[in-house]
């Protein structure tokens, strides 16, 4: 396959690219920064604002296959008032996406995956109530109502992606690090209430690659790997910084997972196992979370 990557330069989209390149497949990234990782500056690259270029002038042509990993969350909202997360998260994700991957369609694109989220799955009743969330939901409906037989279209909506790449700094990461390490000043040290499903970037590449190949048109995929509590989870952060802590669990709002990410709802325990089936079909490995929260630990000095 000839497969144009978008949000290539970022951890999940960075990983799969090298992935797929590694399956043997001509890969191009596409972001609107040139990549900081070294391993990814080996791969073609296109300078592309999905959210504000007219993405029909060509530039999508040429791929047969599409992997879209550059959707906005919290991440990138604007906190000076300048536009509200209504406006923002409906330019960036209802309104952008959809239209990008129209251009796609017009461009001769074949197969495509879209990364989507599993707040809409998982938390229906949030669509209503969070305008991110409802983005998510009306993109990936949006996106799916195009698949057609020449337009192979499906959605892997994914929990909290987890992942390392040489050379790509993710400042939550090295937070965490430095927090379970201790070295935060002022920082409380609990856990909060609630809990999530988890997955590593590993793991989603290779189930992008098993919805290219064999995806089912218009069909969302949940994906997910392994049930956490936040205690649980920050446990393993501590111990692998070699500060093993019993946390207690609190209603506030935490230094490092602020309700503000908690898109399910502060609190919220989050817990399901994907369909077998469908993992079967994807053909993606579970149970890395542990090993890999070791790797990043290690990776940002711990």
């Amino acid at each position: 396959m000839n497969i144009l990557v978008v949000g290539g330069t970022g951890m999940v989209g960075g990983n799969a690219a090298l992935y797929l390149k590694q399956a043997g497949h001509t890969v191009t990234i596409m972001s609107r920064n040139r990549p900081t990782a070294e391993a990814l500056s080996a791969l073609d690259f296109i300078e592309t604002n999905y959210i504000e270029d007219d993405c029909s002038d060509g530039r999508l042509e040429g791929f047969d296959s599409l992997v879209f990993a550059a959707a906005v969350d919290v991440r990138y909202l604007p906190y000076d008032g300048s536009v509200t997360p209504e406006e923002f998260y409906t330019k960036a994700n209802t309104e952008a996406v959809p239209r990008f991957f129209a251009a796609a369609k017009a461009a001769g694109i074949k197969r495509c995956v879209y990364i989507g989220s599993f707040y809409p799955t998982i938390a229906p009743h949030r669509i209503d109530e969070c305008a991110y969330v409802r983005s998510r939901h009306l993109t990936d409906t949006a996106v799916l109502a195009m698949s057609d037989k020449q337009f192979n279209v499906c959605s892997l909506n994914a929990p909290f992606i987890l992942g390392h790449l040489p050379g790509l700094d993710i400042p939550h990461l090295g937070g965490l690090v430095q927090y379970a390490k201790g070295n935060i000043d002022g920082a409380p040290i609990f856990s909060p209430v609630g809990g999530t499903n988890h997955i590593s970037s590993a793991s989603v590449s290779e189930a992008i690659l098993g919805a290219l190949l064999k995806g089912e048109s218009g069909k969302p995929y949940l994906i997910g790997d392994e049930n956490y509590s936040w205690k649980d989870y920050l446990e393993i952060w501590f111990t692998a910084v070699g500060n093993p802590t019993d946390l207690s669990v609190l209603e506030d709002d935490h230094p490092m997972l602020p309700n503000v990410i908690m898109f399910a709802g502060p609190g919220a325990t989050v817990s399901y196992e994907p369909d077998p089936e469908e993992t079967a079909l994807l053909g993606y490995g579970r149970n890395r979370i542990k090993a890999l929260i070791e790797e990043v630990a290690k990776a940002y000095g711990g």
